[in-house]
């Protein structure tokens, strides 16, 4: 029962060591994934810089600079916490092992000493020969067979977890070096992010300074985003339309008399095809798991109605999400479909409509359009160029998720990051 016992034992903490290394990788992952974010921020916030045009930019830039290296000594944390815990059940290991060699080393050395006293040929002869029968001579030849053995395992036993002691003090060693350096790595990046909320002030103090200008230009901003959402909805609209009407004329050939040809055609719900009803369920299916719009970005303006981060008394309305990303992006399709529209919303500003099923995803705020209305696109194909205005610097895509008529978050869809 207590080998049992021991053996049980053994196992769970192999497996809890498992589970904890394969915590660590996690970590380790999501802490790179986080650095090249930070990188990737730091290279848009000094393309703004060098630019010198929208200091409300550079501050969302900032912002979300600041957001990341939070996330980072957060996930170094955790690192450090995961490492403390390995590093405590090593050393239970150890300690366990320490005081079974000083047990299996006192047994051997006792071992040895009485084999010692009984090594002659002749003395083990004659505990053989002065048995009283056949079968207790058997048996003590049995005896001394596995005795032998015994301490022959014991011997294997006592380099094995000698070599396992050595082992665990390796791992020990490796891990308080680890631990130290992610002490240390985890204090400069406390000191780093200290510097950015102090630069970050710095720009809002200045920013004040042009506090009814900038008010004015939000404000400008939200109707011409009002003007555009429902140039976008109508033309959603007539899709549908469309869409329906092309179904109801095929319907209508098939069955010239039924009354389903006749109904009247709905601008709000498109009517799916068995292939339509297919891929709006596959798209739905990957809600959490779309791929972002863009290859590197971070989102500066969320969905629905919220403060504005730089004046919390203005509120703004945001029918998508507004992502920030390089200069020269490229805007990339999140799933499969059909072109439904590109649409012309300035001289210097596209949008393209993608159909899948009764879901569509707008990718709005485009220099240039490679597609064309009714192309079918892949997941992640290129689709055109993001615009980088020039009042401003900004390299945004305003991306929407509708299904039918009715907006959606696209966060809850795009993958997390």
């Amino acid at each position: 029962m207590p080998k049992f016992l021991l053996s049980l034992v053994l196992i769970c903490a192999t497996t809890f060591v498992w589970a904890q290394d394969s915590q660590q990788e996690k970590l380790e992952q999501r802490k790179a994934q986080i650095q090249q974010e930070i990188r990737d921020n730091e290279k848009m916030l000094q393309s703004v810089r060098k630019k010198e045009k929208s200091a409300v930019n550079e501050y969302l830039i900032q912002a979300n600079k600041i957001k990341l290296k939070e996330k980072l000594i957060n996930t170094t944390a955790k690192q450090e916490k995961l490492i403390s815990n390995d590093m405590y059940i090593n050393q239970v290991q150890v300690n366990k092992l320490k005081k079974e060699l000083k047990v299996l080393k006192e047994d051997y050395a006792e071992m040895i000493l009485k084999s010692y006293k009984s090594r002659s040929e002749q003395s083990r002869a004659m505990f053989i020969l002065s048995s009283e029968s056949f079968l207790q001579a058997y048996k003590r030849a049995q005896y001394l067979k596995q005795y032998t053995n015994f301490r022959k395992n014991q011997g294997l036993e006592i380099q094995l977890k000698t070599a396992q002691l050595v082992d665990f003090n390796a791992k020990l060693d490796g891990q308080r070096q680890a631990k130290k350096k992610i002490i240390v790595e985890n204090q400069k990046e406390k000191v780093t992010l200290e510097a950015e909320k102090k630069e970050q002030q710095k720009l809002v103090n200045s920013l004040k300074k042009d506090k009814n200008k900038i008010a004015a230009d939000i404000r400008s901003k939200q109707s011409e985003s009002k003007r555009i959402d429902k140039q976008i909805d109508r033309l959603i609209r007539e899709a549908i339309a469309e869409a329906n009407r092309k179904a109801a004329a095929e319907r209508a050939k098939a069955n010239p008399g039924s009354s389903e040809a006749k109904a009247p055609v709905s601008s709000s719900k498109i009517v799916l095809t068995p292939e339509d009803k297919i891929l709006a369920a596959d798209f739905k299916a990957n809600r959490g798991r779309l791929p972002w719009p863009v290859e590197k970005g971070f989102i500066s303006l969320g969905y629905g109605d919220q403060p504005h981060p730089l004046h919390p008394s203005i509120t703004v309305h945001n029918s998508g999400v507004e992502i920030t990303t390089e200069d020269g992006a490229s805007a990339r399709a999140v799933f499969a479909g059909e072109v439904s529209k590109v649409i012309v919303l300035s001289p210097v500003n596209k949008a393209v409509v993608i159909q899948h099923g009764d879901f569509f995803t707008v990718y709005q705020n485009l220099s240039s359009v490679s597609v064309s209305q009714g192309d079918k696109v892949t997941i992640k194909q290129n689709i055109g160029r993001v615009r980088t205005s020039g009042d401003t610097g900004k390299t945004i895509i305003k991306f929407l998720i509708l299904q039918n008529t009715s907006n959606n978050n696209p966060e809850g869809w795009l993958q997390s990051r």
